[in-house]
C-alpha cells in the first residue's frame, strides 16, 4: 500500500446500517402522521367513484377529439 491510498477500516462500520434503519423508521412514522394508513370504507368508495368519473370524462373527451 502506498501513501496515496486511503486506509481501509479493520471492521465494517455499523453506523451505516443504523442510519438506514433510522431512516426507514422515520419514513414509517411520517406515513402514520400524514394519514396514509387505513381510510374509512365510505372515503375509499368516494375516491374510487371520483376517479371513475374522471376517467370516463377523459375517455369521452378523447373520443370526441
Amino acid at each position: 500500500m502506498t501513501t496515496a491510498e486511503p486506509a481501509r477500516p479493520a471492521v465494517p462500520r455499523a453506523r451505516d446500517v443504523q442510519a438506514s434503519v433510522l431512516a426507514a423508521f422515520q419514513l414509517v412514522e411520517d406515513a402514520r402522521y400524514h394519514g396514509s394508513g387505513r381510510r374509512h370504507r365510505r372515503t375509499r368508495a368516494r375516491l374510487l367513484a371520483e376517479r371513475v368519473v374522471a376517467d370516463r370524462k377523459l375517455l369521452r373527451d378523447l373520443r370526441a377529439g
